[in-house]
């Protein structure tokens, strides 16, 4: 995995490491995630998943750490899956 911190495509911040929970079907152990409340992919989810599947859920964007491509984590509120950010040591 690269040292590299990435961005968000869609809000500039820093993104998170996150723990996949198992059983789930992403390929890899890890994602970099977008944990930004402000974040306009985060923010506006919530609208288009009511519109368009009549459902009170968002996503965040996310991205593969081996290969940099994007997806997205589904989310239910504001503090949904962040007990799986992985904490660097050391981290400031």
């Amino acid at each position: 995995m690269s040292d590299t911190v990435p961005s968000c495509t869609h809000c500039g911040n820093q993104l998170r490491r996150w723990l996949v929970p198992e059983g789930s079907n992403w390929p890899s152990e890890r994602l970099w995630v977008c944990f930004n409340d402000d974040c306009s992919y985060y923010r506006d989810g919530w609208t288009w998943m009511r519109e368009q599947y009549s459902q009170n859920i968002s996503y965040r964007y996310a991205c593969e750490p081996e290969t940099g491509a994007a997806t997205m984590i589904p989310v239910w509120s504001a503090s949904a899956t962040r007990d799986r950010i992985i904490e660097e040591v050391g981290a400031a």
